[in-house]
């Protein structure tokens, strides 16, 4: 039995599927976890984290089984004991688990019996429960590993602790949306206070495909003292030292680092997931329609950040009722994050399509579909210079916009991924702001401002008709975005979010059946960043065709 062990905490991106590349990259960080006893990763790093559907594949399974044989054979070569989350069968039902491997076998395990089903996850489709752990010996140390979820309620930490565990490992795959830090440490602090026992939590970082993973670990004394901080948003490996204490194992290691603030960790989730979306899929870089408004400026801005300005293609679309302001602001951007920039002019598409369709549109009033045929005419420009170059087209809608439909289906909505997806104006507004006055330090993109003040003051227009405007069609931004955070994030009625936001209840009423009227709209979106809780897509699922409206009696 031994009083004192060192656990490497290493928080890693991942690849999902890619089982050879995860377990070479735990390996290569196990190796430099010098003097470690125990290397810990997170929870599914050898398979890649979330895994929807590819756990349905029995083939998967198979392979994902003997990938775990040969890691655990690789821990052979006398190095520290690895930690790492993969899959376990019994009895034909697929289990999330942690194993545990030394000396070239498998000494422990334990199976995640709390599997999350809401929001972005949907584990208890692809998974079975197991049941309630016993702690894992190691070196006569009675290890309790409760597995994400397992720490949200009480019970499996508790049966831990009357099992004799000592300490808590807890390995993730928690994804980032505003406020999660706080929420983690709460759990966190129920659960040692409960037992009585320090907790190491640890969590990957990277993007996959609508999530980012912010890493954000830390260990937490018995007493809920943070000992160790780990930084948001990069791999890194942490060595912790336990002694056993007649009170019972305490960590000795102090390390901190600053978290990012609102809204520098937005901006580091869109960068993180678009990086990691383009590279993964095999994208040369992204296009994008750079209009001279701000959704585009900050769009082009986190994916100069994320991928390198040479990575970046912008190009200006304009139309017979662009502005020369935004000719001037959208190549003063192009200028600012150093892009490529082109312009290449929809007139003569215009003219073209309203030649062709004349006829049809004989003795009709000009309106909403002129305006579409220029956003669709954009769309088509851009995909074509993507499908001859290879870029993936960048769309740049926000959450806002997305809401009420105030957007062209198979226009400005197309496209390959979307960073504001899930941000509302005012976020978009904040974004561009603290863009202008910082840099993340892992930025590629230039220091100094990345888009004229006049994109952030001036009012926003799709610039569709003469002298448009966005708020000709929607209330100010600041009252829109307390409705839809109420509405959306909220679920509240329209009597209630009129009462919370001194709104009139007509107009909400009138926004919540955009919203509602919308949805077949966001069903054909491309993917893009969860931010909130709420985002579009796999946290709110809602019927298209639907006739409850809580503005209707």
């Amino acid at each position: 039995m031994t009083d004192q062990l060192t656990i490497a905490l290493v928080q890693l991106n991942q690849r999902v599927g890619d089982l050879d590349g995860n377990a070479r990259a735990m390996l290569d960080w196990r190796d430099k976890a010098k003097g470690a006893d125990l290397v810990m990763v997170p929870e599914l790093q050898l398979t890649g984290y979330p895994l929807e559907d590819l756990v349905l594949k029995p083939e998967f399974v198979r392979r994902s089984l003997e990938a775990a044989e040969r890691l655990a054979d690789a821990t052979a070569d006398g190095g520290p004991a690895l930690l790492f989350g993969g899959l376990q069968v019994e009895e034909g039902l697929v289990y999330n688990a942690m194993i545990l491997a030394e000396h070239g076998r498998i000494i422990g395990r334990t199976l995640k019996r709390e599997l999350p089903n809401y929001g972005t996850f949907d584990e208890k489709r692809v998974f079975a429960s197991g049941p309630l752990p016993q702690p894992i010996g190691f070196r006569g140390v009675k290890i309790g590993v409760p597995i994400c979820e397992d720490i949200w309620r009480e019970p499996v930490c508790a049966a831990l602790a009357a099992a004799g565990a000592e300490l808590l490992l807890v390995p993730n795959g928690s994804p980032y949306e505003l406020d999660k830090d706080d929420a983690r440490l709460r759990l966190a602090r129920e659960r040692v206070t409960e037992t009585g026992l320090p907790l190491a939590y640890l969590n990957r970082v990277g993007g996959q495909d609508e999530v980012a993973f912010d890493g954000s670990s830390f260990v937490m004394a018995g007493d809920g003292e943070i000992l160790v901080q780990m930084a948001d948003w990069e791999e890194a490996l942490q060595l912790t030292h336990w002694q056993r204490r007649e009170s019972g194992w305490a960590c000795t290691t102090r390390a901190s680092h600053s978290l990012d603030p609102y809204p520098a960790d937005i901006y580091h989730a869109m960068m993180v997931a678009l990086r990691d979306y383009v590279q993964r899929n095999g994208f040369p870089g992204v296009v994008l329609g750079l209009s001279g408004g701000i959704d585009s400026a900050l769009s082009a801005a986190v994916a100069v950040d994320a991928l390198g300005a040479d990575k970046v293609w912008c190009v200006m679309l304009p139309s017979e009722y662009t502005g020369g302001e935004s000719l001037e602001d959208a190549a003063s951007c192009a200028t600012l994050l150093g892009v490529r920039y082109d312009v290449i002019s929809i007139v003569a598409g215009v003219e073209a399509l309203g030649t062709m369709l004349a006829p049809s549109f004989a003795d009709t009033q000009a309106g909403l579909a002129e305006e579409n045929i220029q956003a669709r005419l954009r769309m088509v420009t851009l995909m074509a210079l993507s499908n001859r170059f290879g870029h993936m087209l960048l769309t740049t809608g926000n959450k806002s916009e997305m809401s009420v439909g105030y957007a062209t289906l198979y226009g400005d909505m197309a496209g390959g991924y979307s960073v504001l997806k899930d941000a509302y104006k005012t976020t978009v507004f904040a974004l561009c702001r603290w863009r202008n006055a910082h840099r993340p330090e892992d930025a590629l993109g230039p220091t100094g401002p990345v888009m004229p003040q006049r994109v952030i003051d001036k009012p926003p227009s799709a610039e569709l008709r003469p002298d448009q405007k966005d708020e000709d069609s929607l209330p100010p931004y600041p009252l829109l975005d307390r409705m839809l955070e109420a509405l959306v994030e909220k679920e509240l009625s329209v009597r209630e979010t009129a009462a919370l936001t001194g709104a009139d209840t007509a107009l909400v009423a009138d926004i919540e059946g955009k919203l509602l009227r919308a949805e077949y709209k966001r069903r054909q979106a491309p993917p893009g960043v969860k931010l909130g809780a709420r985002n579009f897509g796999r946290d709110r699922r809602y019927p298209i065709s639907n006739a409850f409206h809580t503005g209707k009696p």
